[in-house]
């Protein structure tokens, strides 16, 4: 771009900096950065949230793929899969539902995993995902281990008794019993609540006398990552193809679904804030252009072509783009990295607001006076920073002003030299 244009759209900026213009260019910037600031912010705790389920599920529940019926394959598929940079953990284990009783006469239904003891050791994800909050992991011959929200329905702790009541498995498992009784070793909690009410923990050993030598294997496979599923499955599939082979998508496929059309109508919602922006910065430019019109007509009879004089205004938008979107960059990026501090911080100035005003104007109620809960659960969620999404936020931030000078500028193009000088 020719250095004539640079020196002109810093000249026209610093002198609306200071004139009449000034308000609309400052908000201009501020719509931006709070644009960009609130997106990533709102898009990091809804990657928190969301992901808090998801990890939960694919770590503890579905695996990132399961192949059903897979004991008569066992070995050629750990085979198969040995040495795959693209696996992460191989696993096999046994699945039941159940009907639960316990000492003090409560019930409850319980998915039954029957898994390596070793579980715990070797696989990482189900380890950070599995929060073990009383006891220790610990599955012997007469092991259980339950979820926190099981544990509070049926009212029972570590050392507690639960018995099988009622199992499903192969022919030669009683249906109804009251000898499988098995004791609380660890109480754990996942990052969702459905797995902590229902999904139980039960040694491979004890899960095969129980249900039976029928009972019907699975392979759950961990990949390093979760976008790999389809490939792997496909190469699963040729080589197995008796076999019965979900990915994680198929698995709760409604349930990641809504997740995501959830995140996309709030992301929707707020890039509302940038329309708005570019709405505001394109009358601005189109004014600016009115207001103007001599010293572009005195620039078009000095010589310069109209495309050139379009780009003066291109490049404030841009400049004004750049300043909104770093300004609004770094704060989101911070208050998404220190969330729970944040929304800790919001909590109290709330309580403490309200408490004061209270207590100057009805100090009866003053008792009714709490910290708001949802906050408390709000900073309990980690949020999470994509750098892709984040990228595509600062672009989006960077570009409303471009092409909103843009679309303003063309009126340049429609100004007619000889007419503007003659009216001056």
């Amino acid at each position: 771009m020719k250095n004539w244009i640079y020196f002109v759209a810093r000249r026209i900026s610093s002198v609306d900096a200071k004139g009449k213009n000034r308000s609309t260019s400052v908000l201009s910037v501020l719509g931006i950065a709070f644009g960009v600031m609130t997106l990533i912010v709102v898009m990091s705790v809804m990657n928190g949230f969301q992901r808090n389920f998801i990890d939960a599920i694919l770590n503890l529940s579905s695996y990132h793929i399961r192949i059903e019926e897979s004991e008569h394959h066992e070995k050629e598929i750990y085979d198969f899969l040995e040495g795959r940079k693209a696996v992460s953990t191989v696993t096999g284990f046994l699945e039941a539902q159940s009907l639960i009783t316990t000492d003090n006469g409560r019930e409850g239904v319980a998915l039954i995993r029957a898994v390596d003891p070793e579980i715990y050791k070797k696989d990482a994800g189900f380890a950070k995902e599995l929060n073990i909050v009383s006891g220790n992991w610990k599955l012997d011959d007469d092991s259980i281990i339950i979820g926190s929200l099981m544990a509070r329905n049926l009212g029972v702790k570590v050392g507690s008794k639960i018995n099988f009541f009622a199992l499903s498995g192969s022919s030669d498992v009683d249906l109804l019993s009251h000898e499988r009784i098995f004791t609380v070793s660890a109480i754990y909690k996942s990052g969702y609540s459905d797995i902590n009410n229902t999904l139980v923990f039960i040694s491979l050993e004890k899960g095969y006398e129980i249900l039976g030598e029928d009972a019907r294997k699975v392979t759950g496979i961990k990949l390093s990552s979760e976008n790999a599923d389809r490939v792997m499955c496909s190469a699963l599939s040729e080589r197995f193809p008796e076999l019965n082979i979900k990915s994680w998508r198929l698995y709760n496929k409604s349930f990641f679904g809504a997740l995501r059309i959830e995140k996309n109508i709030l992301g929707l919602l707020v890039f509302l804030i940038f329309l708005v922006v570019g709405i505001n910065i394109y009358n601005g430019m189109r004014r600016l252009v009115f207001e103007r019109k001599s010293e572009i007509s005195l620039l078009a009879a000095l010589g310069a072509k109209k495309k050139d004089i379009q780009s003066i205004f291109v490049m404030r938008g841009f400049v004004s783009g750049l300043a909104g979107a770093f300004s609004g960059l770094i704060p989101g990026i911070l208050i998404s990295l220190n969330s729970s501090t944040v929304f800790s911080f919001i909590s109290k100035v709330i309580y403490w607001f309200s408490y004061g005003f209270t207590w100057l104007f009805n100090r009866a109620n003053l008792y009714s006076i709490t910290e708001n809960p949802m906050y408390v659960l709000y900073a309990d969620i980690p949020a999470r920073v994509f750098p892709m999404e984040v990228t595509m936020i600062f672009m989006f931030g960077l570009l409303a002003p471009v092409i909103a000078s843009w679309l303003a500028g063309r009126n340049v193009l429609k100004l007619n030299v000889s007419e503007v000088l003659h009216e001056e």
